[in-house]
């Protein structure tokens, strides 16, 4: 039965077992003392009956005949009642019953209280250690309701009772995972709103000034034209960031489902670079794509060529004139991996740790166009499709990052 998988009740049956089997006992041997005491008051009643005919001279065999008798008869039944010898005599006339009343009820007295002492002992002990183990409960769930999930309720034995401590134990860590997410979520939105505010801080501030010089001289064609152009390089890298932060934030929400699908690695590799191909010639630079034609891989076309194009563009803001950025790829029967390397200026030591973080400048870039989130950006896209991005680079050698996804047969 389910009730005796508690521990304690599996105890307390074990006692009222033992309760009920000690009561027997009790009783099989007040029975038995019973009947020697009620036997004894027979023979001591027929000894006093036969000494007192014997004195009187009656002869030994009627004597015997009246005590072996049990037959009763409407003579004797009224010489009793001459002597006052009726069923409704109290038995304090009646020397023997009273006797046997004292010796019975001395019997059953001690007998009984020690019986009633352990019965109460017992439900008193059991039911001490249940409003125990429900005060402990009662502080612990106290504690969950203020915020504290330091304690736990004790759920390690068998038994309802520990079944539902292990149930409520449950909910509580869920409570308490939710509110971490919650306070993680609030965080976020917090250093988020805290970054965004700061980084259209400087573009803002830029168009402000911008607007100023231009609203000063009107006529000075020349400079309306600079500062123009300055204004539209404002504008877009606020767009950028912009666009950027929603397209991050919509990651973390877990709001975008990746749509895989098998595709040619040329032609995800030429959607990334399509765009930068005229940046890069415009600035000296050359893009070279080595693979074969006939790999392909399985992923999120749209989503992955934005990372691709993302680590792309930061090869070519720290690859000086004359720079190479090479693409190529490998394809094993376990992973499938993606290359793009440069001759840039490398990654110094102490920003090997922190290229993946929001916002983050090092003071050594050459990065005058990012606004800090392209890399945290490819990070989510790749690792959200179940992929792993990694690099390595050395200072003034340049830098290598690696795209790999698991092969999926």
């Amino acid at each position: 039965m389910n009730i005796f998988r508690d521990k304690q009740h599996r105890n307390f049956g074990i006692y009222l077992a033992l309760f009920l089997l000690l009561l027997f006992l009790s009783g099989t041997l007040l029975y038995t003392a019973w009947v020697k005491a009620a036997q004894n008051m027979f023979l001591s009643h027929d000894r006093a009956v036969a000494a007192s005919l014997l004195d009187q001279g009656v002869s030994k065999d009627i004597i015997a005949k009246a005590i072996t008798n049990t037959l009763s008869s409407r003579e004797g039944e009224k010489f009793l009642v001459t002597l006052g010898i009726t069923k409704h005599t109290s038995s304090r006339f009646l020397p023997f019953v009273s006797e046997l009343k004292q010796t019975m009820g001395f019997g059953m007295l001690v007998p009984g209280m020690v019986l009633a002492v352990l019965l109460f002992g017992g439900a008193y002990a059991f039911l001490k250690k249940r409003e125990e183990l429900y005060g402990q409960a009662t502080q612990v769930i106290a504690r969950f309701t203020e915020g504290d999930f330091s304690k736990h309720l004790p759920h390690m034995k068998e038994g309802t009772i520990y079944r539902l401590f292990a149930s409520v134990d449950q909910l509580a860590t869920i409570l308490q995972s939710k509110n971490e997410t919650e306070h993680k979520t609030k965080e976020f939105l917090k250093n988020t709103i805290s970054d965004i505010s700061h980084q259209l801080k400087t573009p803002l501030t830029a168009l402000i000034m911008y607007h100023e010089i231009i609203t000063e001289e009107p006529e000075n064609v020349e400079l309306v034209k600079v500062y123009s152009e300055k204004t539209g390089q404002a504008l877009q890298r606020m767009e950028q960031l912009i666009q950027a932060m929603l397209k991050i934030t919509r990651l973390d929400a877990g709001s975008i489902v990746f749509e895989k699908e098998v595709c040619p690695v040329s032609e995800l590799i030429s959607q990334s670079v399509r765009e930068l191909k005229p940046r890069a010639e415009k600035e000296g630079k050359e893009i070279l794509v080595e693979g074969s034609r006939e790999d392909t891989v399985i992923c999120d076309v749209q989503w992955t060529s934005e990372a691709i194009e993302n680590i792309v563009k930061n090869a070519l803001d720290h690859t000086d004139y004359g720079g190479v950025i090479r693409i190529s790829w490998e394809h094993t029967p376990a992973m499938f991996r993606i290359y793009i390397n440069d001759n840039g200026s490398g990654i110094a030591p102490e920003d090997i740790h922190h290229i993946f973080k929001r916002f983050y400048h090092s003071e050594k870039s050459l990065d005058t166009q990012g606004v800090g989130l392209g890399l945290s950006l490819t990070k989510s896209i790749i690792e959200g499709q179940g992929g792993i991005i990694s690099f390595h680079s050395s200072l003034n050698e340049g830098t290598t990052f690696v795209i790999s996804f698991l092969t999926e047969l």
